[in-house]
């Protein structure tokens, strides 16, 4: 299935225009990403001396076994943030996830580890040297509040994915969509080398090589150029390609797609890409007014919960919720996804689950099995 998107999106009030090439109804916007705005108080002390000890390795959790004869396979939900540089968003979503037994993904772009006076750290394929369409990670002390987080995200057993770099959407050309493969390889090495020197100087409890997958800018990319570059960096999976409704993770030239379900809004009546931009752009064209976020907020919880009950009670697909660390629209998305997060994991039968730990249940499963799941029909919300 191949998709086309048109974007004319670079600062805040213009707005973004995507094109969907799927015979479906319905404009469809895809992700603009955060920025790490306000993440937090800087930690005092040295960036180092403020890191935790890595955890010692977790014993798997009960429903991390083959299926048994007759068995259904949980109902997984994967809750999946990009950017993961905002140090208050962290703190809620760390907290609210330790209280209903949840892990979920943090697709951290790299240039959050660099301070903004590093900026020229960083060439975009195709860009000058310290050019990016989001902001760097602010001062020294904020990119070290940020590695804090994530060592502490580590360590409760959240999963580090990446959002690659410099956020080149259509539009801000060369963007991801036109990159070469070794365009790719270029901008999947400086996260990489990004990753490794926090590692080294910051104490970031966490390496290249664990970061094995992630989502692309504006769930955009020319797949052909970026899948090879992302084998030979060691990814495993990506979660940005639509898909018309909840389905199974797909194996295309070994790496494991994770769905972006393409559901029904019964508010909108139609269907959208069920991600927070998405549908904020549907609902007001994204325009920044808090007047109607409750009205968001219920209406989002609503789609959810329709998507959620199409799988489960059909082809128990993985429910991928992409959101953003952004209080948009006054923070609506944020509270719907915190809201869901806060029934939907408590669920018999339902694991909130990283792409890690749903790729380490699949590989123990029988592939027969899950060939049967995968046959059944792409989970459609009523």
């Amino acid at each position: 299935m191949g998709f086309r998107s048109s974007r004319l999106v670079r600062r805040p009030g213009t707005w973004l225009t995507v094109t969907l090439a799927l015979v479906l109804a319905g404009v469809l916007i895809i992700s603009l990403d955060d920025s790490p705005a306000a993440p937090g108080r800087a930690v005092s002390g040295s960036p180092t001396a403020a890191a935790t000890t890595p955890p010692p390795v977790a014993k798997d959790p009960a429903w991390m076994h083959p299926l048994r004869p007759g068995e259904k396979p949980p109902q997984f939900v994967l809750f999946s943030f990009d950017g993961a540089g905002s140090h208050e968003h962290w703190s809620r979503y760390l907290a609210l996830a330790k209280s209903v037994n949840a892990h979920f993904s943090g697709f951290l772009s790299g240039i959050y580890l660099l301070t903004d006076e590093q900026r020229a750290r960083y060439t975009g394929p195709g860009h000058k040297p310290g050019g990016a369409s989001i902001g760097f990670g602010g001062s020294a002390g904020d990119v070290a509040t940020r590695v804090q987080d994530l060592n502490t995200a580590v360590a409760a057993g959240h999963q580090i994915g990446t959002h690659y770099n410099g956020h080149f959407c259509a539009g801000a050309e060369p963007s991801v969509g036109r990159w070469t493969a070794a365009g790719w390889a270029a901008e999947i090495g400086q996260f990489s080398r990004f990753v490794d020197d926090a590692r080294d100087r910051l104490g970031l409890h966490l390496s290249a090589k664990d970061v094995t997958g992630g989502r692309t800018p504006c769930l955009e990319g020319n797949w052909a150029a970026a899948f090879p570059a992302m084998r030979d960096a060691g990814y495993t999976f990506d979660s940005s390609q639509p898909s018309d409704g909840v389905k199974w993770p797909t194996e295309i030239d070994g790496i494991r797609e994770f769905w972006m379900p393409y559901v029904k809004v019964p508010a909108l009546h139609k269907k959208v890409i069920m991600m927070d931009y998405n549908l904020w752009y549907q609902f007001n064209h994204a325009r920044n007014d808090p007047s109607h976020a409750e009205q968001y907020t219920q209406a989002t919880l609503e789609t959810y919960r329709g998507a959620y009950r199409a799988a489960f009670d059909g082809n128990r697909a993985p429910l991928v919720i992409g959101n953003h660390f952004n209080d948009w629209a006054g923070g609506a998305f944020s509270r719907a996804a915190e809201g869901f997060m806060g029934e939907v994991c408590t669920k018999p039968e339902t694991v909130c689950a990283t792409y890690a730990e749903v790729t380490k249940w699949m590989s123990l499963q029988d592939p027969a099995v899950l060939d049967q799941y995968r046959s059944m029909p792409p989970a459609q919300a009523g």
